[in-house]
């Protein structure tokens, strides 16, 4: 879990709602390292953007345009669909993915139709490490699986709560009609 000590070392005086998210996420739920890990990646709200750029001073920052990396410059404000930022700085680099949030919930940015209370976006490990909720990691995973996301959700879903697992089911029934998972959950 080293990574996500690294990153909680650097983030944990970022006064604006954070967290690790991908499959680091999933193994600060399940309270152990379940598989290899290539990156790491953490959320941070939209509204937030300029308060990251701000408060990691010193770092280059990228943005990803259809798919090709661009730099993301200082005070620029980033729209949908552009999500995907990188933030270097010597031999570290963090992905930075904005979500969106309305109120007081956040919002499923390929269905705005989906939604969470913003209370049950972001869990904590009993070390204070900030992590985006299993369920909404999963269902961003959803998406044209790959095997570490079917990894992924086969060493999480009997993990979930009743209510987590319900919301996952009825957000996957919602975007797809039908998905694999939803007769696990």
């Amino acid at each position: 879990m080293e990574p996500c000590t690294s990153i909680f070392t650097i983030m944990q005086d970022f006064d604006k709602p954070w967290a690790i998210a991908g499959g680091w996420s999933i193994d600060l739920f399940l309270g152990k390292t379940t598989r290899k890990h290539d990156d790491i990646e953490i959320i941070v709200f939209r509204n937030g953007q300029k308060n990251i750029q701000e408060y990691l001073s010193g770092w280059s920052f990228m943005k990803v345009v259809k798919g090709n990396l661009e730099t993301w410059k200082k005070d620029e404000r980033l729209y949908l669909p552009i999500h995907e930022t990188y933030a270097e700085r010597l031999n570290e680099k963090i992905e930075i993915l904005l979500n969106e949030s309305e109120g007081k919930n956040w919002i499923y940015r390929r269905d705005t139709r989906i939604h969470r209370e913003l209370s049950k976006t972001i869990l904590r490990t009993k070390s204070g490490i900030p992590y985006l909720s299993p369920e909404i990691t999963l269902l961003f995973k959803s998406k044209g699986t790959r095997l570490k996301d079917e990894m992924d959700f086969e060493n999480t879903y009997s993990e979930l709560g009743f209510e987590q697992s319900e919301w996952l089911r009825d957000s996957l029934k919602v975007v797809y009609g039908e998905h694999p998972w939803i007769q696990k959950l």
